[in-house]
């Protein structure tokens, strides 16, 4: 069961059956639509996930807002397919992610400097 402050983000998958949460300092977790827990992920380059977004195409991206990172977890939320984005790419606290088709980039907001980067992406 979740608690409802345990809650950060929630995106919800292009065909509707997987429901993505942000939660606690850590996790990653992936519902069914009938609220059954599928999978918990956690990696040290995820530490207070927060921004969270579920490309058209099913990819899921999310923010590690202390560890200064965007990844990209495997759409049954159980594995890490890439990191987007580090500090070294000017990534400090993200606090929110997104992907265009129109441009092709993921954008992503920053908590405490009211910064937003945009990467292009191929």
């Amino acid at each position: 069961m979740l608690l409802c402050f345990a809650v950060y983000k929630c995106a919800v998958s292009p065909t509707g059956d997987r429901l993505y949460i942000t939660s606690d300092w850590d996790k990653l977790l992936t519902l069914a639509r009938d609220g059954t827990l599928l999978a918990t992920y956690t990696d040290p380059a995820l530490y207070v996930p927060y921004g969270l977004h579920v490309t058209p195409a099913g990819q899921v991206l999310v923010c590690g807002n202390w560890s200064y990172t965007v990844l990209q977890v495997g759409w049954e939320g159980e594995s890490k397919l890439a990191t987007l984005a580090t500090e070294e790419d000017g990534v400090r606290y993200p606090w929110s992610v997104c992907y265009s088709s129109t441009t092709s980039s993921i954008i992503v907001g920053q908590q405490w400097d009211d910064t937003i980067l945009v990467f292009r992406v191929e």
